[in-house]
């Protein structure tokens, strides 16, 4: 049955079967999903807070002045907004390098720990380069540490056990992600946001997120910011009941998605990740070198040929996404625990995600 059918059935699940159709892999009708580089039908123009962030600023986190970013909003998901790829050239390596060598080294938290010693994950960056950059097409090598990594958790450590966040568990964020994720909340109109925890997901071509809403923040006027890189995806919204079909929509490397207000907590999925269209093996965004002269202040480093050479290895295949969150208000503190260590705990193998109510997809197994 075609998406557009499926879409207007509704009923028991409706979020389910959208999920299921395109989760095949000769899922080839996808002629229902929302292209933001080709807006029409349900996009319209969003308009950001310009003056809120100095063309500096913007500079500093290795993004375009917000005069230049196009946004976006969807029809019937008021808080919704989509920006296609503000990076400036260059500046996407970075975020790629951080999430591949230093956010997944302790004190941070991955899904290797459950199944390995301490000592066995505390450089996966150093113990998968080499193994990565000799990397042919073949299925049948080894995966490299790096290639097994399926999360990581930064700030307040998410529970996958109790799904809440711990005063218990915590450690210190990042400050260059902190700084983007400001200056983009910022140009939504949210000033003063506070990137207090983030979930970084690691998804290959067979990977996908399950049916979840994102409610365990505190904090439910500060929006959810999602950032991607690498290949694409497609990315299902939907209502405030399963029983409401989502709208499919495609992300590609760069792209940052803002979920607020209303659509702060809708359900959402990603049941597939895909080739980037322009059929080459890495997005072309991606090819553009760091420019030299970087900005006073800037959070961008530049990346050595040698290390850029080991994600862009790993990116032909897979794809980043950083979801940052404000978990307290102003002020605000986490109610009294009783019976808890506040110890991170994460999902078994095959639940990519918190929150998940859907069937699990099982990603590659550790």
């Amino acid at each position: 049955m075609a998406a557009a059918a499926l879409t207007r059935e509704g009923g028991e699940d409706a979020f389910r079967r959208l999920f299921r159709f395109y989760r095949q892999r000769d899922a080839s009708d996808l002629r229902g999903v929302v292209d933001f580089s080709a807006p029409g039908g349900q996009v319209f123009r969003s308009q950001l807070s310009i003056s809120s962030v100095s063309d500096q600023d913007a500079y500093r986190a290795g993004l375009r002045p917000v005069s230049q970013w196009k946004a976006y909003g969807l029809s019937g998901y008021p808080g919704f907004i989509f920006i296609p790829n503000p990076f400036l050239p260059g500046c996407q390596r970075h975020w790629v390098k951080q999430c591949l060598k230093l956010y997944p080294e302790k004190p941070n938290v991955c899904n290797l720990d459950l199944h390995m010693a301490p000592e066995k994950t505390t450089d996966l960056w150093g113990q998968s380069k080499e193994q990565l950059r000799r990397k042919g097409s073949s299925k049948w090598e080894p995966r490299s540490l790096l290639e097994k990594l399926r999360w990581v958790t930064l700030g307040y450590h998410y529970n996958w056990d109790t799904k809440k966040y711990s005063a218990n568990h915590h450690t210190p964020f990042p400050s260059d992600l902190a700084f983007l994720s400001e200056q983009v909340a910022a140009a939504c109109g949210f000033r003063g946001f506070q990137a207090q925890a983030g979930i970084l997901n690691y998804y290959h071509f067979d990977s996908s997120l399950g049916i979840h809403v994102d409610e365990s923040e505190l904090d439910h006027s500060r929006p959810l910011l999602s950032f991607s890189f690498g290949q694409s995806s497609i990315f299902l919204l939907g209502g405030l009941k399963r029983e409401e079909a989502p709208t499919a929509m495609f992300m590609h490397s760069g792209d940052i998605m803002v979920m607020s207000g209303f659509s702060r907590l809708l359900y959402h999925a990603v049941p597939r990740v895909l080739p980037n269209p322009e059929g080459t093996a890495l997005p072309s965004c991606l090819g553009q070198a760091l420019s030299s002269d970087l900005p006073a202040g800037s959070v961008i480093e530049q990346s050595s040929e040698e290390d850029w050479q080991v994600c862009a290895k790993y990116l032909q295949s897979s794809r980043i996404n950083m979801t940052i969150r404000q978990v307290l208000a102003e002020g605000q503190k986490f109610p009294e625990e009783s019976g808890t260590n506040g110890k991170s705990q994460a999902p078994s193998e095959d639940s990519h995600h918190e929150n998940c109510k859907a069937k699990r997809h099982k990603p590659n197994t550790v």
